[in-house]
């Protein structure tokens, strides 16, 4: 049997609506709830699974790999809603994108602070 990561659970103040902001950015089906879960599949058969919970949520990072087509889609979806982005993980490079390893990289922060990412590269490749 290989070894495939299915899905991972996404602490939220706001899961419903944290999960259909990250489903409506990456252009992906809305979120399908799920007993507890608001759940944002992928399309590599992995799914993120937005939990609520009443403590202040600790920030966790989330990488996407995209196609060249959808990072143009994706990152003119987040300009579209004035979002901040970055092209570093500490945001210190605002409104920039990285070019590590030959492709395009941008991060931005959900409303709890997750710093989310798509590359069009795996870095170190």
């Amino acid at each position: 049997m290989s070894i495939a990561l299915n899905h991972t659970i996404v602490h939220a103040t706001d899961p419903k609506g944290s999960a259909v902001l990250l489903s409506e950015i990456l252009g992906v089906a809305s979120p399908t709830p799920y007993g507890p879960f608001f759940v944002v599949q992928v399309d590599n058969d992995v799914s993120l699974d937005f939990m609520a919970d009443a403590h202040p949520v600790r920030s966790q990072h989330y990488a996407f790999l995209v196609g060249e087509q959808e990072f143009d889609e994706i990152l003119g979806r987040i300009r579209a809603r004035d979002l901040e982005y970055w092209a570093d993980p500490v945001h210190r490079r605002s409104r920039e994108i990285n070019t590590r390893d030959g492709g395009r990289g941008v991060y931005w922060a959900d409303p709890d602070g997750h710093n989310l990412e798509i590359l069009t590269k795996p870095y170190g490749g």
